[in-house]
């Protein structure tokens, strides 16, 4: 799945991605270690994975709440 990165914490090294359809989904240190990045900045595209929390459904801002991102990494075509 594909996404606009949105907000990043260096420190924390978490942040948001915005969905195609905007919106936002939290992510943690353990997805971003697992990409191999150092630095994220707001507006790249990347490449993420996810697997369903089983909370959540629906659309807009609802939609986000039942995924979790397991990996987040650049964009490639």
């Amino acid at each position: 799945m594909q996404a606009t990165a949105y907000t990043y914490d260096p420190e924390n090294r978490s942040g948001q991605v915005l969905l195609d359809d905007g919106t936002p989904v939290p992510f943690d240190a353990a997805a971003f270690d697992a990409g191999g990045l150092r630095l994220l900045r707001p507006g790249q595209r990347v490449r993420i994975e996810t697997e369903d929390t089983g909370t959540g459904a629906g659309t807009g801002a609802e939609a986000g709440a039942g995924l979790r991102i397991t990996l987040v990494t650049l964009q490639t075509f």
